[in-house]
């Protein structure tokens, strides 16, 4: 009963010893086993560890990618003109030995606060190398990866590898947005000055360009129709004068219908001849003047109506 008695608080020791020398890593952590602040074991992968009870303690980290946000940031690119900048890295610890030399006992709140310092730097410096409408283009990408290289050289010595850098605002500080927006509405309104003038200047030559293309076209229907007039009227005489020849009392008589269809409309006009003039021949008799004897043709012509 003694001995039971006496082994029973051994036993506990030697329990909680056990207990006390071992640690579990988890999937999502990395450890390392310290003596008196000097790093005596590594474990970066899951599972059970030992260590020294009372000598030695083990410092856990999380093994997975963390990300950090910077604060907003004001820059100045080459063309002076001012941006608030800020990004968001992604970043993980690669080597547990040098990132617990570099940051101590801060641990991962440390690291945070040196990589902010060396992301500001990073982007100030890529940033103010090149004009402000390269930060606001595609060519972005290409300025996001220069910033991730560089905060990636400048962060090895920690014992952390940076990721990934992203830009996630590219602003105007508020001082300078009321004037940046009067800029961009005036060379808006210049462009579409310039536009509504070039379309002007476009509509005045198609006008002008009508306008002369009416002018070819009436004169030269004018031309066309002078040209058909004449050789109607030449066509017209010829057939007149082949009229006369071949009948020339015939024709005598045809004119003095169309005279006589002229002269005599209705209307206010009234006409002062003399009873025997030849305009009457065909309404005083049936007789034409060739058949009377010593009589030649006769062509009355029109007569002038007097008012």
């Amino acid at each position: 009963m003694m001995k039971a008695q006496l082994l029973l608080p051994v036993v506990v020791v030697l329990g909680a010893a056990v207990l006390s020398s071992l640690f579990i890593v988890d999937e999502r952590e990395k450890a390392l086993v310290l003596q008196f602040g000097q790093v005596k074991q590594v474990k970066e992968s899951p599972g059970l560890g030992f260590k020294i009870p009372l000598i030695q303690e083990v410092v856990k980290y999380d093994g997975r990618i963390l990300g950090l946000p910077t604060q907003p940031l004001e820059v100045t690119p080459l063309d002076d003109r001012r941006l608030v900048v800020d990004a968001f890295a992604r970043w993980r610890i690669t080597n547990l030995v040098e990132f617990r030399e570099a940051v101590g006992v801060g641990g991962v709140d440390a690291a945070q606060t040196r990589l902010d310092r060396i992301l500001n730097a990073a982007i100030r410096e890529v940033l103010g190398s090149v004009p402000s409408n390269r930060v606001l283009s595609e060519d972005r990408t290409a300025l996001m990866n220069q910033i991730r290289d560089r905060a990636r050289a400048e962060s090895g010595a920690l014992g952390i590898e940076v990721i990934d850098v992203r830009l996630t605002r590219t602003d105007l500080p508020e001082q300078n947005l009321a004037a940046t927006f009067a800029r961009m509405r005036a060379e808006r309104e210049r462009e579409a000055a310039d536009e509504i003038a070039r379309g002007g200047e476009a509509a005045q030559r198609v006008r002008a360009t009508a306008d002369r293309t009416v002018v070819e076209l009436t004169s030269e229907a004018r031309r066309m129709a002078e040209v058909a007039r004449g050789e109607a009227d030449a066509e017209r005489n010829s057939i007149y004068a082949e009229a006369f020849g071949r009948d020339p009392e015939f024709f005598a008589f045809t004119r003095s219908l169309t005279s006589y269809e002229r002269a005599l409309q209705s209307g206010s006009s009234s006409i002062v001849m003399q009873p025997d003039s030849e305009f009457f021949t065909y309404l005083r008799s049936d007789i034409a003047p060739a058949d009377r004897p010593g009589a030649a043709p006769a062509v009355p012509a029109s007569p002038t109506p007097a008012p």
